[in-house]
């Protein structure tokens, strides 16, 4: 992972919020991944990597997080894709796998994506995949700097029931 964000670090920088210089070393990484962990146990996040067939080089990233249950069951979905593995299609089969697992096996009944505007590529993917366009949030996120405007979708899971 340290090596995958290391690699994008620019493709990266126009979707992502500034991290400090350190954030993506390997040791951080470590302590990242142990918090994941401890995330997971309890229910709230899930992290996936997308690999190529050797495993060799992470093609994307896809989380579920902010997981709340009761009458809400929903979650958030954050997702990143190496710069060579743009266009492909193969960031579509990694978040259908989180999709799948996000409603199959977390029983959850609301996925909420967003995307600045002008991130073309990522509002195609969530629409190919029936995400639906529910508003959009002024002033969003801080992203490089300035405040940025975010496209709200959600996909429901229309075989959830309590």
């Amino acid at each position: 992972m340290a090596n995958y964000h290391a690699v994008n670090e620019e493709h990266f920088r126009k979707w992502s919020p500034s991290m400090p210089k350190d954030h993506h070393t390997i040791e951080s990484w470590k302590l990242r991944l142990k918090e994941q962990e401890l995330l997971f146990e309890n229910d709230r996040s899930v992290h996936f990597i997308g690999s190529d067939e050797t495993e060799s080089h992470v093609i994307g990233s896809c989380s579920i997080s902010s997981i709340v249950r009761g009458v809400f069951q929903a979650c958030y979905m954050g997702y990143s894709v190496a710069e060579r593995f743009e266009g492909q299609g193969k960031m579509k089969l990694i978040v259908s796998e989180v999709i799948d697992y996000a409603f199959i096996e977390l029983k959850l009944h609301r996925i909420m994506a967003n995307y600045m505007p002008s991130n073309e590529r990522s509002g195609k993917l969530l629409e190919s995949l029936g995400f639906e366009k529910e508003g959009l949030a002024k002033d969003y996120l801080y992203i490089n700097g300035k405040w940025e405007d975010h496209v709200m979708t959600a996909l429901l899971n229309r075989n959830h029931r309590f």
